[in-house]
Parts: C-alpha cells; sequence; structure tokens
C-alpha cells in the first residue's frame, strides 16, 4: 500500500529544547512512498527566464539536482501539452507546489474579503488590469462583477501573470469556468505591456495582489508606479486601495539566538570562536525582515510597547520609492528589545468596511478580523535588533525610525537623537548566515558533540592528519584547524563566493591556528578527485550543511555522502568519515492547521479551480486519481500540532561505504487516538562509530 506523506523536516543539528523550535523544513517538494527506494530527485527553483520567439512564449526553468549541486535549464513553452512534455510539467509542477498559492486559495478570509470588495468597486463598464493574476481568480471576480452590472453583459479584463508555467495553469482555469473568452491573458510583466499594443486603451480599475508579508517584496512600488504612470487612468479605482504597516517592540530570548552569535557563544565556553571580539560584526543574519509565524512564540515574547503605525502606501495613487517616518515610542514595561515584530493591514474598499490583517493574535483588533484562521501565505516579520540588543525603559521614550525603498524596509531604534542602536558595518570577510544556522552555531549541545567527535577522530589518526570540510561549515574548519596543532584542512566554501577566505583569515587569529594549514578552495569539493593525486584525505567532514541549499529536505542533505563517494579514490585506508551514519525517522503527526491550507481546491466564491490541484501539489482530501505532493515546513510554524505515535526509524545510511540505493519498510503504530494528517520525516546524525554522539534533528 502506497502511503502519502507530508515531509516535515526538522531543524539542522538542534539539540536542545529551546532550538528543537528552530527551522524544521523549508519548501522543496519531494516524493516518497513506503516501499520503495528513497532517490533524490531534481528540484526546480523559483529561478525562471522568458522569451518570445516566432510569436511564442517560452520560459527557461531551472533545475537543480539536491544530490550533486548540478543545475540544468529546461525549457517550458506555452503552447506544450504538458502530458506530452514531462519534464517540463514534473519542474513546473513542484515549482508551484512549493509556493504559497495553494494555500492563499485555502484562505477563504481573503477570497471573500476581495470578493466583496471588487463587487463594490465595479459597478459598471469599465476595463480592469489584473497584475500577478495567478490562476485568475481575481480576474474572474471583476468579470462576473461587470457582467452582471452591464446590460450587453461584456466585460473587459486584462490579466497579466508574467511566470508562463502559472499562466498556463490560468488558462485552464479561465477555459473550465467559461472565462477564456472574456479574460485575456498576457504572458507578461507588467511593465512590458502597452497601451495601444496589448489592449486599446487604460485600465479605469486595478485588482491586484502582489504582496509578501512584509508587503513591499514582490515589488510592490515599482509595479503600482508603473502602472500609474503608463497602464491606468488618472482616477482609476483599485482593490486594494491601501495598506498600513504597524510594529511592535519585542523582548524574545528566542529570536535573540537567532541573531546573536557572539552573545551565545559566550554562554558556550568550550573555546572556540566563530564570533568572538572583533568578529561579532562580521557573522550576522541579513539586516532584513523575515517572515514568521509568531503566534507560536507569544508564551515566550515580552511586548515592550504598544502596536504603532509605521508607513501606509496608497494604492489609489502613485506611490514614492523613498519613504521615512520617525517615531517616539514609550515603552510598556523595562526589558531589552531584541526585534521589532511588524504586520500589516490591507484596506480593500473606499470605505474601509473591508479589511484583512496579518497582526499577531495577541492584536485585540484582529481577532475581530477573523486571524485565528491559521494561514502561511501570509505571517508577521520580525527585524532583529543586532547584538544583545537595546535596553529601554518605561520612563523614557525612544527613537524608532523606518526606512523604504522600493522594495523593502529598514528600522532603526535609537536611545536619544544621536545615538544609533542598531547600525551595521559592512567588512569584506562579512558573512550573512540564515537566523537558522546562527541559532544552531550557537548552541552549546550541539557545538559540544561536534567537538568532542572531531577532538575524538583527530586523537586516532596520525600526526599530521589532513581533514576535508566537504561543506560550507565554518564551524568544522575551526574545529578541525583549533583541536590539532599538525592538522591540515581544505574547506570547500563554494557558496561563500570568495568570502571564506577572508573570514576564516580573521577567524584564525581569534582561534590561534596558523592559515598555513587551511586551504580555501571556494569551488566544490569534488574537484579533489584525481587519480594521479599524491596524498590521502585521514578525514572526510560535513555538517551537513551547504550554504544557499537551505531548501533541502533530510534526504537531500545527503549531498556529502555523494561528495565522499566522489572522493573514495583518495579516502585514506582508515579514513575516518564524520558523521558515520544516519538514521532516517519519522512520527505520525495531527496538523489540522496545515491539513487544511494544503486541501484540494473546489469551489472558490464561485469559480472552479480542481483543475489547479495537481499542479499546486494540493495533499488533503486527495480524490484516488491524484497522487500527492509532499512538501517541506517548520512544524513550530504550523498551528495546532500533536505527536500520534512514537518515533520509529525507517532506514540507516551508512557513510563509511559509497553512496548506494537504500530501502526501508516499517509498521506503524498509532500511541494516541487522533486524525494523523501527516508523517514528520528527519535524520538523526551519528558522529561516531560507537554512536555515542547523536545530533537529533526531531521534535522529541
Amino acid at each position: 500500500m502506497q502511503v502519502y506523506l507530508f515531509v516535515l523536516k526538522p531543524p539542522a543539528f538542534s539539540t536542545s529544547t529551546a532550538l528543537r523550535h528552530l527551522l524544521y523544513s523549508f519548501r522543496c517538494p519531494f516524493s516518497l512512498f513506503f516501499g520503495e527506494r528513497l532517490t533524490p530527485s531534481p528540484i526546480p527553483l523559483a529561478r525562471s527566464m522568458s522569451s518570445l520567439a516566432a510569436g511564442k512564449h517560452c520560459a527557461f526553468q531551472l533545475l537543480l539536482n539536491p544530490l550533486t549541486g548540478e543545475s540544468e535549464w529546461i525549457v517550458v513553452n506555452e503552447k506544450d501539452d504538458d502530458d506530452v512534455d514531462e519534464t517540463a510539467f514534473s519542474a513546473s509542477r513542484s515549482v508551484l507546489a512549493a509556493t504559497s498559492y495553494l494555500d492563499m486559495l485555502n484562505d477563504s478570509r481573503r477570497n471573500r474579503a476581495f470578493r466583496l470588495a471588487i463587487e463594490k468597486t465595479i459597478t459598471g463598464p469599465c476595463h480592469v488590469l489584473d497584475i500577478g493574476a495567478g490562476t485568475g481568480l481575481l480576474s474572474m471576480m471583476a468579470a462576473r462583477a461587470m457582467m452582471e452590472c452591464t446590460a450587453r453583459g461584456e466585460a473587459k479584463v486584462f490579466a497579466c501573470e508574467s511566470y508562463l508555467p502559472m499562466g498556463k495553469l490560468m488558462r485552464k482555469i479561465l477555459r473550465a469556468n467559461g472565462m477564456e473568452r472574456t479574460v485575456k491573458l498576457f504572458h507578461k510583466r507588467s511593465d512590458e505591456l502597452q497601451v495601444g499594443v496589448d489592449f486599446d486603451c487604460r485600465a479605469s480599475v486595478l485588482v491586484s495582489e502582489i504582496l509578501d508579508s512584509e508587503l513591499l517584496g514582490e515589488g510592490l512600488i515599482p509595479t503600482l508606479q508603473h502602472a500609474h504612470d503608463m497602464l491606468l487612468t488618472d482616477n482609476a479605482k483599485t482593490v486594494p486601495y491601501r495598506a498600513i504597516t504597524y510594529g511592535q517592540l519585542v523582548e524574545s530570548t528566542f529570536l535573540w539566538k537567532l541573531n546573536d552569535l557572539h552573545g551565545n557563544e559566550v554562554g558556550a565556553s568550550d573555546g572556540i570562536y566563530l564570533s568572538s571580539v572583533g568578529l561579532e560584526k562580521i557573522i550576522n543574519a541579513k539586516p532584513q525582515q523575515y517572515a514568521m509565524h509568531l503566534n507560536s512564540l507569544c508564551s515566550e515574547m515580552r511586548l515592550l510597547s504598544e502596536p504603532f503605525k509605521i508607513f501606509e502606501f496608497d494604492f489609489w495613487r502613485r506611490p514614492d520609492s523613498h519613504g521615512e517616518t520617525y517615531i517616539w515610542i514609550k515603552p510598556t514595561d523595562d526589558g531589552k528589545v531584541h526585534a521589532v515584530v511588524t504586520w500589516w493591514v490591507l484596506q480593500l474598499d473606499r470605505e474601509g468596511s473591508l479589511l484583512y490583517s496579518t497582526a499577531p493574535n495577541w492584536v485585540v483588533s484582529s481577532k475581530t478580523e477573523g486571524l485565528d484562521c491559521w494561514c502561511d501565505h501570509w505571517r508577521q516579520t520580525v527585524w532583529f535588533i543586532p547584538g544583545e540588543g537595546v535596553s529601554v525603559s518605561r520612563d523614557t521614550n525612544v527613537l524608532f525610525k523606518a526606512v523604504h525603498n522600493a522594495t523593502s524596509v529598514s528600522y532603526f531604534l535609537r536611545d536619544d537623537k544621536s545615538t544609533v542602536c542598531n547600525s551595521f558595518q559592512t567588512h569584506d570577510c562579512h558573512l550573512f548566515l540564515s537566523p537558522e544556522r546562527i541559532g544552531i552555531y550557537g548552541e552549546k549541545d550541539m557545538r559540544s558533540a561536534f567537538l568532542i567527535a572531531v577532538k575524538n577522530a583527530l586523537q586516532r589518526l596520525r600526526v599530521s592528519p589532513l581533514c576535508v570540510v566537504a561543506d560550507d561549515s565554518i564551524l568544522l574548519t575551526i574545529l578541525a584547524a583549533s583541536l590539532s596543532e599538525t592538522s591540515k584542512v581544505i574547506s570547500s566554501f563554494h557558496g561563500f563566493q570568495g568570502k571564506g577566505c577572508a573570514y576564516v583569515q580573521a577567524a584564525s587569529v581569534a582561534n590561534g591556528f596558523s592559515m598555513d594549514r587551511i586551504h580555501i578552495l571556494n569551488k566544490s569539493i569534488s574537484s579533489l578527485q584525481s587519480d594521479d593525486t599524491p596524498w590521502k584525505v585521514d578525514l572526510f567532514l560535513a555538517e551537513p550543511f551547504y550554504h544557499g541549499n537551505e531548501g533541502m529536505l533530510p534526504w537531500q542533505n545527503l549531498r556529502f555522502w555523494k561528495d565522499r563517494s566522489l572522493l573514495d579514490p583518495i579516502l585514506s585506508k582508515d579514513a575516518i568519515v564524520l558523521p558515520c551514519k544516519g538514521i532516517l525517522k519519522v512520527c505520525a503527526m495531527y496538523l489540522p492547521d496545515l491539513w487544511k491550507s494544503r486541501c484540494c481546491l473546489e469551489d472558490i466564491e464561485g469559480f472552479d479551480h480542481s483543475i489547479a490541484n495537481e499542479t499546486l501539489g494540493a495533499c488533503g482530501n486527495l480524490p484516488p486519481s491524484l497522487k500527492g505532493c509532499f512538501l517541506a515546513y517548520f512544524i513550530w510554524q504550523c498551528g495546532e500540532i500533536k505527536e500520534l505515535s512514537d518515533v520509529f526509524s525507517i532506514m540507516d545510511f551508512n557513510f563509511s561505504e559509497p553512496l548506494h540505493a537504500c530501502y526501508g519498510k516499517i509498521r506503524m503504530e498509532f500511541s494516541e487516538p487522533g486524525i494523523c494528517h501527516g508523517l514528520v520525516l528527519w535524520i538523526d546524525w551519528l558522529l561516531d562509530e560507537e554512536n555515542s554522539i547523536v545530533i537529533s534533528t526531531g521534535p522529541g
């Protein structure tokens, strides 16, 4: 029997209770069935290029092989039959399944608000433009509203969707709803549309949903600027009408650990310095807003201010590319500000009677807007205050500054008018790591496990061992160089694009080792493969972690096993591979919120979307004819969760041997009553041959 799974990956290398809540997964598709061999398949990335040749649109989709790190471009043509071009269809399906389209279309609160606003706005014949049309839902809503209020029953709706695979899906949905002649679709960016070429006159109504959790990240400002300049009439109506962003100062040890590696290292006290004095401003989370479900952190978080309004963006008029705002904030309590939490409220109609908010549940007004309905396509955002945070007092106001450009927002917190408390400085050797990676590198138990394992391995090897770090691990590079005065270390650092060498040079001073013993490749580790190599590798190390591949599922982190196999000819007879083994584990879970967001689509505000289920990766309530698409998620970010079974081991990966096919089959028994919505999968990494040092990435 085939068992369809949600693939839910736990955080990389977390052993403490606090960090169990770290990144449980990234969004990448994968197919897994019990009783079949587990083989990583190519992952289509969201990067694509479009062109127009001989009157036919085509797109080039980038495919990444997670096992080798290699990529290739495939062509997706507008007129191709997906059933014929299986490669193109599989690529498009995998990319779209990894997006938030399905979750967004399952958001009934969003859909209803847009429908009511469109029906309220379109009261007569008009020309409607839909930018970023997606499946065409808003276009069809606009066409229906116009037909209902137009005597001739005619509608003029122009929709642009630049991503060709999504445009092809939209055509199918329009056809299924009898709207293919009512809505005219363009496979273009909106700034490529021309009045007089693509359509006769400017549009008098704009409907659009090009918002991300930050609000501006999908190009809202430049899109609106071009639309008002070139595509819309002077007094055009818009749905939505405006958006307002809000913020709040918070204290959170959990969020602090995702940002301040230097402060966490002080607590580790293991003698290894990734971010010592002089290095603390070299490794940071990138200064940007990070989308998170913050309701799951409300019990750990202290609110240090009331919510405050930051920016207001009007859709009905041309926005500015730059904006600044200054706010004096009176803290509600003494404490230390570790982050600024932000969200937005969407006003869909001119009168302000139709609202949609991404505010967290602790904001009282949000509950009246139905925010208790969990969704994943829009979340709150977090802006980290660098370092240990900013101390505030309820008796002293602090100055908050917000600056936006065309695509992003930055925040600055000041204790007075002259002192900036969170300025960033850049260095030639500056490394930006993900917040999850910073939290993991600062986690005491994980560091201790790797330190002991590497130290024990080095003691078993010859006097001057050659150590190769397969991935982009700064931790293992520094450990291998610091724990032996005679070791020689080769590190790939391919993902850091040249900055790795500059960083290790700076870190060598803090950790007391010579750069003479370190060689940074800045290219793939497989380049070491050679038939006439005069030396042998004694210690092959991996976390495993490849910079830029944070979206990998558990078994796709076995890329280092592939690298180890390629270098098998140059491994010494007694070479040690660390980790030496991996165990794929599984646990049944109750996940009602995630299940609802991934359910099959049927009728959405009167429009049939069932044809989109397979392409968008629907998992819940699948008909027998459809095969499930398996996605990765953050477990701690999935709303309500409950474990329904014990943990079971599915299969082992023996890294002392070259890469080979693996097989696993188990019979699961449930320990708790409930509805099983998915199975959580992760890998336990065994760092030594005695299996005494284990780093579990699971939820237990």
